[in-house]
């Protein structure tokens, strides 16, 4: 690895040379938290993102993950997922049931996708209500400090605009408080409508990993990290806060390369 620390006030950072290191520290990553997980709760409750993320998960397909992990104790979520038909090419669960859960022996009723058939609004209650009857039988665990799902991990991308699962800047989904699941008609980038968890039930997860890479995100990295002063704090990447739970970035260098050095130690 390029270099690992902890920032002062925004978790842990791990920075990589390149996305074949990153991907390798990332399954890693991911597979101790579900060995912990597993022997501690008997499940593993993840809740994962859609773009590049889904492909620099993949060597948990391979050796030795795909015999070590303990899948048939996986439920799997998603943080946010866009409100299209599970085989349309723009659907989150198509592309993780492609490029990582079709691979691996996880059980099929442990894949906890949106229904698909209805509306933007009818599906993020329907969704909400399905992670409120697992949180009741603890598959989903809760917080300690309020009535959120506390998932074990909740993975996330971000936008080169800040944007974590489908809460874009300044969008007044952004001040949600109640609901665990909300919905938007009216995203930034196509398609218009979509799911998402809420920063409540983000904040509520016992761990949270945000990964990105590439140049064209350096900035906004450097303004969800970073210390900038109040003009960033509406950016949702920076609102990303675990309440109890631990922050990680996996960034590859050229996602990490306009961050101030002298904020974070080894």
């Amino acid at each position: 690895m390029a270099h690992s620390g902890v920032h002062k006030d925004r978790g842990e950072l791990r920075i990589h040379e390149n996305l074949d290191e990153l991907g390798t520290d990332l399954a890693e990553y991911i597979a101790e938290l579900s060995e912990a997980s597993v022997k501690e709760r008997g499940v593993f409750a993840i809740a994962i993102s859609g773009g590049s993320l889904i492909g620099l998960m993949g060597k948990l397909c391979e050796a030795p993950y795909n015999k070590t992990v303990d899948w048939a104790k996986w439920y799997i979520f998603w943080a946010d997922e866009r409100v299209v038909a599970k085989t349309h090419a723009d659907s989150n669960y198509k592309l993780a049931k492609d490029g990582l859960l079709s691979k691996v022996p996880v059980v099929p009723s442990h894949v906890n996708s949106i229904n698909d058939t209805v509306s933007a609004e009818e599906a993020a209650n329907d969704y909400e209500f399905h992670v409120r009857q697992l949180v009741k039988t603890r598959t989903v665990n809760v917080s300690d400090i309020s009535d959120c799902p506390k998932f074990d991990l909740i993975l996330l991308g971000m936008g080169s605009d800040g944007h974590v699962a489908s809460l874009f800047p300044n969008h007044p989904v952004l001040d949600e408080k109640d609901e665990w699941v909300t919905f938007i008609t009216d995203s930034p980038k196509s398609p218009p409508e979509r799911i998402t968890f809420t920063l409540p039930v983000i904040n509520s997860a016992s761990n949270v990993v945000v990964v990105v890479t590439g140049e064209s995100k350096a900035e906004a990295v450097h303004l969800a990290i970073d210390d900038v002063g109040a003009d960033c704090l509406s950016l949702p990447a920076r609102l990303i806060q675990p309440t109890k739970g631990k922050l990680a970035w996996f960034l590859d260098k050229l996602a990490a390369s306009k961050l101030d050095g002298s904020q974070f130690s080894e």
